[in-house]
């Protein structure tokens, strides 16, 4: 058994609401093992022995199906959380002003070429992560990134605290 994290995008926010008890009846339902979720921003801890494109095309049905839209699940095993938090390249920074944007596939190299809006945000590229320093606050920010359109934030803290509860599922 693997242990993963599955970040749900765009979940209550803009009326899209999830209630974490009914992600977890969605969880039991797709037989994942000792699901878990953490705040309220759609974060799910699980074990499976399926593939993660196997988890994140199950994730999305459901989940579209119990929202009635479509939905983008980025899926990580708990080793990749692990590297997601070595791999962040403003450590010395607060992490609550630190957001790693999970992406399925490796950004490309030019992504941060294409940043519209920058104000003081510091940005780097990661394994299948954009990871921004956001000195000033993400919610006071005008960055635009058109690479994370399909992907989903999480500040340092939670990254970290999922990272620490996948590990323990491991």
């Amino acid at each position: 058994m693997t242990a993963y994290v599955a970040l749900i995008r765009a979940v209550n926010v803009g009326g899209r609401q999830l209630k974490m008890a009914d992600l977890m009846r969605i969880a039991e339902e797709l037989k994942l093992g000792s699901p878990r979720t953490y705040i309220a921003s759609g974060n799910l801890v699980f074990t499976s022995d399926k593939s993660e494109r196997a988890l994140k095309s199950a994730l999305e049905t459901a989940i579209g199906n119990h929202w009635g839209v479509t939905v983008d699940v980025l899926v990580r095993t708990a080793g990749e959380m692990a590297d997601a938090v070595m791999g962040n390249p403003f450590g010395n920074e607060p992490r609550n002003r630190v957001a790693a944007i999970f992406l399925d596939e490796p950004p490309p190299a030019h992504a941060l070429d294409a940043a519209k809006g920058v104000a003081d945000e510091r940005m780097a590229l990661g394994v299948r992560e954009i990871y921004v320093h956001y000195p000033s606050g993400m919610g006071q920010s005008k960055l635009r990134i058109p690479a994370m359109a399909s992907g989903t934030a999480r500040n340092m803290n939670t990254v970290t605290k999922l990272a620490e509860l996948a590990e323990e599922m491991a």
